[in-house]
């Protein structure tokens, strides 16, 4: 589950020998920032999970292969949007769960798509640990971090992706096209409520943009 808080503070460029390769990398990790903020990056994120988690349930016959492949892709793009995101966090201690879990999918998107031919318990065991590692850190950052808008829906997704992990594991490997539909159905819904998630979040931004006049001393932020 994507987490943001909002545009990081701009403190101005740090004076170090090495300027222009210090200015970049603060330009390059402000736009991370501002890009990880933004309610349409959280869609993206809802985007990723719900329509490959459609395909599986339209689709429940395809080959492993085929749903080997998807899952790998939907993990990979997945954690390209949480490494993103992590920089929307302030402190660079909040920004550790975020890019930790980012490896984490990255990692077991490649274990999917390395041995496409690998049976449906396995490809079961490695969304299940990242579901459920991703859903305790996902809750973890939402009550750490401060000021968070809609912490409920946050921690509410959390626990979804929680259980979704712990139904997964705990599900018995004999009939994978139960499993198969299993994991179709718990990406749908997880999907579902990112998307909540962000349209909570762009009326968070709206109402932040209302109350508080975008300028040089105002907040900004992608609505």
């Amino acid at each position: 589950m994507t987490v943001s808080r909002g545009p990081a503070p701009q403190t101005g460029p740090e004076h170090m020998p090495d300027g222009a390769a210090s200015d970049s990398t603060a330009d390059a990790a402000e736009l991370l920032a501002g890009l990880g903020s933004s309610w349409t990056w959280i869609l993206g994120s809802a985007i990723t999970t719900l329509v490959p988690g459609v395909l599986i349930l339209v689709w429940p016959e395809e080959t492993l292969h085929i749903l080997a492949v998807l899952l790998g892709l939907y993990l990979l793009v997945t954690g390209g949007f949480r490494f993103v995101s992590a920089f929307s966090r302030h402190e660079h201690g909040e920004r550790l769960p975020g890019l930790l879990l980012s490896v984490l999918f990255v990692l077991a998107g490649v274990l999917c798509l390395r041995n496409p031919m690998q049976t449906i318990a396995a490809l079961s065991l490695i969304v299940g640990i990242v579901w459920l590692v991703s859903g305790m850190l996902t809750a973890y950052t939402a009550i750490a971090t401060k000021d968070l808008p809609h912490r409920g829906f946050v921690i509410g997704a959390a626990v979804l992706g929680i259980v979704a992990g712990i139904v997964v594991l705990a599900l018995p490997t004999e009939s994978a096209r139960a499993l198969t539909r299993l994991l179709g159905l718990w990406m749908v819904l997880l999907g579902v409520a990112e998307l909540i998630l962000a349209f909570a979040w762009r009326a968070a931004l709206r109402k932040t943009l209302t109350d508080y006049p975008t300028g040089p001393t105002g907040p900004t932020a992608t609505v």
